[in-house]
């Protein structure tokens, strides 16, 4: 955790300089996923490999920003395999808004050298998962197996993580009656996902539209106000956009563990809870449902009406 905590430091005082630095503007290349690469995303997974390749705690490493991936020589290898995202969001650097890091950690359990094995595992074997989100302030979420979810902000003047909640949960009821989404790929989604969105948006007091396009963003607002994130599979993309390791298992994990719902929604022919997936690959995709109870249950509801009309 002191590793991925000085890499967090140095990614965000890297996105508070961009501008003067001329780390804006795009690298000239394309990530493992096909996602256009920025300057700061070739220089976030460089802090976060070189900080968790040279912390002797880990033993596989994968990153969005990186095809194959990393197996620590044995003289540095550890015990923990790490999954993560150096700059999510990195699309909207150039217009100063928020970004951030998402990561999950498993323990490597498996006897011999390490292997890509060691990280190719369901979302409910993580043992730690988090985000850092740089933005007006820098703040780190962080989720320990059956400890509950953290939350720190960053003290410049210090130049450390200050502890401000032990306890992270969804507000009572649900909070605040906000969906987030990128409407514009609407038409695109299946009927139960097009029809929760309609939904939100009749009665006297609709829920209210906020997306930023990061979803270190998105989410964080979501735990901390209520609500819920959606980002479907859709007829351009049949296995979603997000990819399982460094996004969805995540996320999922904290969202659990501060009270609320994480699903795939329809994925490969049924709706799956998004922590009992088994990736085949490290930089597979898949929908994301996510949010309080109150709200991804109406979307679970849809679905379960389409499958009983389908039955009749």
């Amino acid at each position: 955790m002191q590793a991925i905590a000085v890499a967090c430091k140095a990614t965000a005082r890297a996105t508070r300089k961009a501008g003067i630095a001329s780390l804006l503007g795009l690298a000239g290349s394309q990530n493992s996923t096909g996602d256009d690469v920025k300057k700061l995303d070739i220089l976030s997974d460089e802090i976060f490999v070189n900080c968790l390749l040279n912390s002797h705690a880990c033993c596989v490493l994968v990153s969005e920003e990186q095809e194959e991936p990393i197996i620590v020589p044995p003289e540095k290898s550890g015990k923990f395999a790490v999954a993560f995202d150096p700059l999510d969001g990195s699309s909207n650097i150039d217009c100063n808004v928020s970004t951030g890091t998402i990561f999950g950690i498993y323990e490597k359990t498996a006897p011999g050298p390490a292997s890509v094995a060691d990280i190719l595992r369901k979302g409910q074997d993580l043992v730690v998962a988090g985000y850092c989100m740089y933005g007006a302030a820098t703040e780190l979420v962080l989720c320990f197996q059956g400890r509950g979810v953290h939350r720190f902000a960053l003290d410049p003047s210090l130049g450390e993580f200050i502890h401000m909640d032990s306890n992270l949960r969804f507000p009572e009821g649900g909070g605040k009656r906000i969906y987030s989404c990128n409407e514009g790929n609407g038409a695109l989604w299946d009927g139960p996902c097009r029809a929760a969105v309609a939904k939100f948006k009749e009665g006297p007091k609709p829920y209210a539209a906020r997306y930023v396009g990061s979803m270190v963003s998105d989410v964080h607002r979501t735990l901390l106000y209520g609500g819920i994130f959606l980002y479907p599979a859709d007829k351009k993309s049949p296995q979603g956009k997000l990819r399982v390791l460094y996004e969805g298992f995540p996320m999922a994990m904290i969202v659990e563990a501060a009270g609320g719902v994480a699903s795939t929604g329809m994925f490969n022919g049924s709706v799956q809870r998004m922590m009992d997936l088994e990736p085949k690959s490290i930089h597979e995709r898949c929908p994301v449902i996510l949010g309080c109870p109150r709200d991804v249950q109406v979307v679970l509801d849809l679905y379960a009406e389409e499958a009983a009309a389908a039955g009749k």
